[in-house]
């Protein structure tokens, strides 16, 4: 009898959860973004539930008009440093810029961050989508969202070979014979590249996982091709299922394209989620949430998306205006949905910006339902787990003391991690050394 397959799940760091508002939540810790003590709690609790992993989200540009959260947060690599001695299990991804950092940087990072946690590292991998990015790193322009994916494939490449600079045994160690390690054992990369030249080896072992867990954030077309070339798991959003049915046999039919196996790579959907005693008590703490989003406020998060854009300038109660090709190169999988559902719903501006800035949740009621909702999903292969995010600064304890327990009981959630690692967690297996492989 084949083994039932098994749901995935992780959590998202973002500051109080809910909303660009909900620091001002009643329930919130005002400062979450970069309050560590809130952190460690939220990890300890996402432990406790058995989920997979917490992931912390990364943006390189700010200005005076940016979300709350992105003003004042921790480096996703230094929190998740110090998450690492007060977890055991839990895996820890951070995102990480290909366009705005190097390399053998990103390799050396990523592989203390595994060997701190003994085996509990993931790496979000980004191309940056905020033009304004290029300034803060002494850059002329930003990159075009086409170019940024042909350094990112590069630049995976690079890492990956990395890597594999040692093999799992090279270390010897032996105090009698001096030997310190196996000289056979260390292979150097020489990369020479339309965008980097690396010559390697990294200086420091193999990790224990082999190498990090890669996911990819991204769902236009080059997005897709980067994750079935290079990503474990893919972190994506489609608004119903249909749409995340049709996303997931892309990716698995790219997959496949390139000699990968199904399960080689996870697809997460990112959802918000609100538990409540009763469908009428969660649609309160949505409305309790949304209403404390002013209009500027919403004006300005849609702004960020579309490069920021100034929205103040048009109407707020006329149709949503045509922005022609604004937004292609920053998030444009993301532009693209906002453009479509205000022309095909008939959206004004107020409307297209309060929906943005406070989304509904994908799953909201009581937590049979959230859980039928992701069992649905689930099942018809929309996802193959899910990146949870709380719809109130209250919710997350709720999905962890109500939701997992129903998924556990249905037998679609594991009631106990498999090992230690993220890998194990993941049901990955352990790469092979591309040099041990030739």
């Amino acid at each position: 009898m084949a083994e039932q397959r098994q749901l995935r799940l992780g959590t998202i760091l973002h500051g109080a959860s809910g909303n660009m508002s909900a620091w001002r939540h009643p329930a919130a810790v005002a400062d979450a973004s970069i309050n560590f003590d809130f952190v460690k709690e939220t990890a300890r609790l996402a432990e406790a539930g058995k989920l997979d992993f917490l992931f912390v989200a990364d943006g390189l540009y700010i200005n005076e008009k940016s979300i709350p959260h992105f003003l004042n947060r921790f480096e996703p690599l230094t929190v998740l440093s110090a998450l690492a001695s007060v977890t055991e299990h839990l895996g820890l991804v951070g995102t990480l810029s290909t366009s705005y950092s190097e390399p053998f940087t990103a390799a050396r990072q990523f592989a203390s961050l595994d060997h701190l946690s003994g085996g509990r590292a993931g790496w979000n991998v980004v191309t940056s989508p905020l033009e304004g990015s290029a300034k803060n790193f002494s850059r002329a322009r930003h990159p075009d969202h086409a170019l940024r994916y042909r350094i990112a494939d590069e630049y995976l490449r690079v890492v990956k070979g990395l890597w594999d600079s040692w093999e799992a045994d090279a270390f010897v160690r032996d105090k009698a014979s001096g030997e310190f390690f196996n000289p056979a054992k260390l292979h150097t990369l020489d990369h020479r590249g339309d965008f980097f030249q690396v010559a390697g080896p990294l200086n420091i072992g193999r990790t224990p996982q082999g190498r990090p867990i890669i996911f990819q954030a991204g769902a236009s077309d080059d997005g897709r091709a980067l994750a079935a070339s290079h990503a474990d798991a893919i972190f994506t959003h489609q608004e119903t299922l249909e749409e995340a049915q049709a996303f997931y046999r892309d990716v698995k039919r790219q997959l496949a394209a390139r000699g990968r196996s199904d399960d080689q790579l996870h697809i997460f959907q990112g959802v918000s989620v609100i538990v409540g005693d009763s469908e009428a008590d969660a649609e309160r703490q949505y409305q309790e949430t949304a209403a404390l989003v002013s209009i500027d406020n919403a004006l300005n998060y849609l702004g960020r998306y579309f490069e920021h854009h100034d929205f103040s300038q048009y109407p707020l109660d006329a149709p949503f205006p045509d922005l022609g090709s604004l937004g292609e190169n920053s998030f444009r999988s993301t532009t693209d949905a906002i453009k479509r559902e205000a022309r095909e719903r008939g959206l004004t501006l107020r409307q297209a910006a309060l929906e943005a800035a406070s989304p509904r949740p994908r799953f909201s009621g009581t937590a049979e339902q959230v859980a039928d909702g992701l069992q649905q999903w689930f099942e018809a292969r929309g996802a193959d787990g899910f990146i949870i995010q709380g719809g109130t600064p209250e919710t997350f304890p709720r999905f962890v003391a109500q939701v997992v327990p129903l998924l556990q009981a249905r037998g679609l959630f594991r009631r106990d991690y498999p090992g230690r690692t993220l890998r194990e967690s993941l049901g990955l297996s352990l790469p092979e050394n591309q040099f041990t492989q030739q």
